[in-house]
């Protein structure tokens, strides 16, 4: 059920959400909570062409193709969120998480390193679930016409 390019679509999650965030803070954008929403394109890319690998696989199972996304979403999420934490630590820790925005996810008080990165994860993987079920309604459509009617019955 779960191959390679699950893992691969999901580095390619986790290098499009790092370069994306890496140029806006280049940019001195970072501190804009609108353009920390375009990430979900990223994620949905990646989730999008595993779903798309398995359908020229063959593959037309509902559950088993939204399993294949979630779980390539989830290694996206967990590497980029994962990645974060690193990249906090190496700007100052503590100090340089007071500059990112605590209001995208923890209304009031300050969140700890690993609070507001646990915080991301969830918020990640959740995102993630709606995701994929929209990718697969989708894809579902997309289904050739031949096994359209025996996948239509779970």
């Amino acid at each position: 059920m779960f191959n390679r390019k699950e893992f691969k679509n999901g580095f390619i999650i986790f290098l499009g959400i790092g370069l994306y965030f890496l140029v806006m803070e280049m940019l001195g954008l970072a501190g804009h909570l609108y353009l920390r929403f375009f990430n979900i394109f990223i994620v949905l890319y990646g989730a999008s062409r595993t779903i798309r690998a398995n359908y020229a696989e063959g593959k037309y199972e509902y559950m088993n193709n939204f399993m294949s996304s979630v779980l390539t979403c989830a290694i996206g999420v967990a590497l980029s969120v994962f990645g974060l934490m690193v990249y906090i630590h190496a700007r100052g820790g503590e100090a340089y998480l007071a500059n990112l925005s605590d209001g995208f996810i923890f209304a009031g008080g300050k969140a700890r390193i690993n609070e507001y990165c646990i915080g991301l994860l969830f918020e990640g993987i959740a995102s993630s679930l709606v995701g994929s079920l929209l990718l697969m309604q989708y894809w579902h459509g997309k289904i050739p016409h031949a096994h359209h009617n025996a996948h239509d019955q779970w």
